[in-house]
C-alpha cells in the first residue's frame, strides 16, 4: 500500500521553523540594529571563550554576566557570520536534519540541537580558552545531526540502504550499535570524509567572507556528541534489530 509514501523533499515542519528563526534572527540583527547595538547583541549571546578566563579585564565587562555564562552555550548557534554562513548551515540542515527529525520527533529533536550545540561551544572552549572572538553558527549542531543520522541511515530498509523505501518507516529502523556503527565501511568513508574537510579549514586556516575563521572543533564536538548521545534521544526500541532477535 502507498498511503504511507511520502516526497523524497518532504521537510519536517521542525526542520523548516529552525530555518526560518535562523533567518528571522539574522536579517533582524543585520537589517535593524544599528552597528552598536549589534556589537552588543553578539557579546550578549556568542560564545566567547575569554567570558570564562577570570584573567581577562574588558571596561566596563561583559555584557550579561553570570546568566551570558550559561546561555551562550547555546545561543551562539542562533547567530550567523553572513548569509552566505546561515545558507551553507541551511543547506547541511535540510537532508540531515529532516531524516533526524522524522525519528525523533520535534522534541527531542529540538532537545537534541541544544545538546550538540553545547558540546560543540564546550569543544571550542578547551581548545580557545581565553580567546576574545566571539564564536557563532548552528554548525557544530548540525554536524551532531549528520553523526546521529548515520546510526541509522545505512540501515536494512533505511534511506540510505540499497533497497531504502521513502515512506516514513524509513526513519525508524533499529539504529546500529555504536561499535556497528564504527565497523561499517560507509559509515568510516562518511567519518573520513567530514573529518578531511574539518582538518582542512582548521590546518589551513580557511576563513568565511567576514574574516573569521571556521571553528572546526566545535564541530568535531558536536559530532562526537551526537554519536555518542544518540542512544539517550532514539525513541526507537534496540530490541528490534537483527543483533538483539538473534538470541
Amino acid at each position: 500500500m502507498n498511503q504511507t509514501s511520502e516526497p523524497i523533499f518532504n521537510v519536517p515542519p521542525v526542520v523548516i521553523g529552525t530555518i526560518v528563526v535562523l533567518a528571522l534572527i539574522h536579517g533582524l540583527r543585520v537589517w535593524l540594529l544599528p552597528p552598536f547595538a549589534e556589537h552588543e547583541f553578539i557579546l550578549l549571546f556568542a560564545f566567547i571563550p575569554a567570558r570564562y578566563d577570570p584573567s581577562f579585564v574588558l571596561p566596563g565587562g561583559l555584557p550579561g554576566a553570570t546568566g551570558a555564562e550559561i546561555w551562550t552555550f547555546v545561543t551562539y548557534a542562533l547567530i550567523h557570520a553572513d548569509a552566505l554562513h546561515l545558507g551553507l548551515n541551511a543547506l547541511w540542515l535540510l537532508p540531515f536534519g529532516s531524516a533526524l527529525a522524522r525519528r525523533l520527533g520535534a522534541g527531542r529533536f529540538l532537545a537534541f540541537l541544544v545538546v550538540t550545540a553545547a558540546a560543540g561551544s564546550g569543544a571550542h572552549l578547551a581548545m580557545h580558552f581565553g580567546e576574545t572572538y566571539p564564536m557563532v553558527g548552528a554548525s557544530a549542531a548540525i554536524s551532531g545531526t549528520m553523526a546521529a543520522a548515520m546510526r541509522f541511515a545505512f540501515q536494512r530498509g533505511g534511506p540510505l540502504s540499497a533497497w531504502h523505501s521513502r515512506d516514513n518507516a524509513a526513519y525508524h529502523v533499529p539504529a546500529v550499535s555504536l561499535l556497528g556503527a564504527l565497523r561499517d565501511p560507509r559509515f568510516l568513508a562518511f567519518v573520513a570524509v567530514w573529518f578531511g574537510i574539518n582538518a582542512v579549514f582548521g590546518l589551513g586556516g580557511l576563513q568565511l567572507d567576514n574574516g573569521q575563521t571556521v571553528a572546526w572543533e566545535a564541530h568535531i564536538g558536536g559530532f562526537v556528541a551526537g554519536l555518542l548521545l544518540f542512544s539517550l534521544f532514539d525513541p526507537v526500541e534496540r530490541r528490534r534489530s537483527y543483533s538483539d532477535t538473534q538470541y
